[in-house]
């Protein structure tokens, strides 16, 4: 599983963990800590579904939401540099999607903004097409694929 691998590498590196997650609403921070041990690698999650909460806790900026909305490589930016501004780790990702069901033609359902900030380095942002797989299938996906950009970067 890529949590233990996770644990691993981070413990390895000396590394913590944060997460900042909107569309997973905190999926991430459980598949990690579901792994014994995990204390040593994770100091804190921030859930932050609403913008507001995005503002609140991560001090994105409203005029970044204004210009992209919340799903956007740009807010995930702000959310993975706030998340790790905010925590004592030394990486942070950050996702912020539309799981479904619904979208629209700009965003449609299955789109996943990530972000991955680390100390000393520039952010990593990405977008994943995970298509319409449904709600729990792309929770799923994303989670996966956040600790495999964790894992990456150690």
């Amino acid at each position: 599983m890529s949590a233990a691998l996770l644990l691993e590498k981070a413990k390895t590196a000396g590394v913590m963990i944060a997460t900042a997650e909107s569309c997973t609403a905190g999926l991430i921070a459980g598949a990690i800590t579901e792994m014994p041990g995990s204390s040593a690698i994770f100091d804190r999650g921030f859930v932050t579904y609403t913008n507001g909460a995005k503002q609140e806790m991560l001090g994105v900026r409203a005029q970044t939401l204004d210009a992209h909305g919340a799903v956007s490589e740009e807010v995930a930016r702000e959310m993975a540099e706030g998340a790790l501004a905010r925590s004592q780790a030394g990486r942070a990702v950050a996702v912020s999607g539309i799981a479904g069901p619904g979208g629209s033609e700009h965003k449609p359902e299955g789109r996943v903004c990530f972000a991955l900030a680390a100390n000393g380095r520039d952010t990593l942002t990405e977008t994943v097409e995970f298509g319409a797989i449904g709600r729990g299938n792309v929770r799923a996906a994303t989670v996966a694929h956040a600790l495999d950009l964790l894992i990456a970067s150690l």
